[in-house]
């Protein structure tokens, strides 16, 4: 576990206009999936509010491309920032993962000043009643289809490289524990929440889509944004910047391609997420600091 710290003075909601600029950073549709058109400025509000008092805090993630034999490089930048910010506000926090994606978020959160005991494989549900989160936030992490397996964006079933870390989302509704969803294809944890509007969207990835649902789930042009966009929300009601510092998104996608982590679409090893070079993912974390900047009093 990460040990918590001395945490700061907060705020008490996230203003509409705040989270209106949020998504038109992180949700203007690049992919072409259409996923990100279902976010709504509501979501980072209500999310940002609902677990910025957490004491206690895992993130789960983890994306296993088997055809590359590696983990890819969205979700572990989203999980390791959610973590971080936690942890500096003042939060104890554990990233679980899977067995196979273990190396590739370990690299991760080292290269963002995490020490190696924030993140551990966690396969079984007895980890929540262990470790007793107050929320569960998934980010990029595969939810299962109606008919129990697991597929990527090609349809292909990956079951057999999924092990099953959305069960907590459902073992969540019986514990009292607040659960977000973070995603962009429509086959991640929290996408069920759509799944009427998705079935319009993709009907040709229909059998695919995600069923499990989560307490509010944001979808965003790449997952690691999603994660981006609420540590700014969190920074507002928190009153102090608690994402990105100077090169942390270069340190984490150096740290990714050296542990062999791939690009989802392209499924190899180079500094890029889902198609977009890191130049992409520089320019989104510099304005989600902009934006928070110029709303500070």
């Amino acid at each position: 576990m990460c040990y918590k710290r001395e945490g700061t003075k907060t705020k008490n909601q996230v203003p509409l206009k705040f989270a209106q600029e949020l998504t038109s950073v992180v949700a203007l549709d690049r992919s072409g999936r259409r996923v990100s058109g279902l976010c709504r400025p509501e979501y980072w509000q209500m999310a940002a509010e609902k677990i910025s008092t957490f004491s206690k805090v895992a993130v789960v993630s983890g994306f296993f491309v088997p055809s590359a034999g590696a983990a890819e490089t969205d979700g572990p930048g989203g999980a390791v920032m959610l973590a971080r910010a936690f942890l500096e506000q003042g939060a104890a926090v554990e990233i679980w993962t899977d067995h196979l994606c273990l190396d590739v978020f370990r690299a991760c959160a080292a290269s963002a000043g995490l020490p190696p005991e924030c993140v551990n494989v966690a396969e079984a549900d007895e980890v929540i009643d262990s470790f007793s989160p107050d929320g569960i936030i998934f980010i990029e992490r595969l939810g299962r289809a109606a008919d129990g397996n697991y597929y990527n964006i090609r349809k292909n079933n990956i079951s057999a490289w999924t092990p099953k870390l959305d069960g907590f989302a459902i073992a969540c509704s019986d514990k009292n524990i607040s659960t977000i969803g973070i995603g962009d294809g429509g086959n991640e944890v929290g996408m069920g929440n759509f799944i009427s509007e998705l079935y319009d969207i993709l009907p040709d990835y229909r059998e695919c889509l995600s069923v499990i649902r989560t307490d509010i789930a944001i979808p965003a042009d790449v997952s690691n944004w999603g994660g981006y966009a609420l540590v700014a929300a969190l920074s507002h009601i928190w009153g102090v910047w608690r994402g990105h510092r100077g090169g942390d998104e270069r340190a984490m996608m150096d740290a990714l391609v050296r542990s062999g982590a791939v690009d989802g679409i392209s499924r190899r090893v180079g500094f890029s997420v889902d198609g977009l070079p890191l130049k992409f993912h520089e320019a989104v974390v510099s304005g989600l600091f902009d934006i928070w900047k110029r709303f500070q009093i």
